[in-house]
């Protein structure tokens, strides 16, 4: 029997758009920065509300495989900052830090988006495994990795990603108005 968590309809599209997001990070090299801006704007948003669509449900504790290596994390990561360059960084007031500091936090969207592919793509490739059983913890672990980290980075960093994009002093300014 195919369980309803595993094959909920929400789940599914949500594996769709996290295999979307993941796909376009790994395909950054030919890749205009400010094009990459542009489908941030519109793929974050899209990842958030698919995520927020899942069936609820808690992990059982089953050992989940990490797919996704230091090296591979830090591919992404330095694609991301290049594309970037100078508006790679910005300041954070949504950060545990921030309650005991008097200075901002310096974030990096690089780093941020990292993060989240990182959560996305082990979760597509424990998916995809077939595994009711593996499928249905996968979904679980996601969601539960959603409610308390990565879901808050997603919209802090769609914040700052957002300020590149439609900030007229951005390097991409010329870009997007011409």
């Amino acid at each position: 029997m195919k369980s309803s968590v595993a094959f909920d309809k929400n789940t599914v599209e949500f594996v769709t758009v996290a295999a979307e997001y993941c796909a376009y990070l790994e395909q950054l090299y030919d890749k205009e920065p400010e094009k990459v801006i542009d489908v941030l704007c519109k793929l974050l948003p899209l990842v958030y509300l698919k995520a927020t669509m899942l069936p609820a449900t808690e992990p059982e504790g089953l050992y989940m495989e990490e797919y996704v290596t230091e090296a591979d994390y830090e591919e992404i990561r330095i694609q991301l900052a290049q594309k970037l360059g100078e508006n790679d960084d910005y300041l954070e007031v949504f950060v545990e830090d921030m309650k005991y500091s008097d200075t901002p936090v310096r974030k990096c969207i690089s780093e941020d988006l990292a993060d989240i592919y990182q959560a996305l793509r082990n979760f597509v490739q424990s998916y995809r495994s077939g595994l009711d059983e593996v499928m249905t913890e996968a979904v679980a672990v996601c969601a539960d990795g959603f409610r308390t980290y990565w879901g808050q980075t997603l919209v802090n960093t769609l914040r700052a990603v957002h300020n590149v994009r439609f900030n007229p002093d951005s390097i991409t300014d010329e870009q997007f108005y011409d």
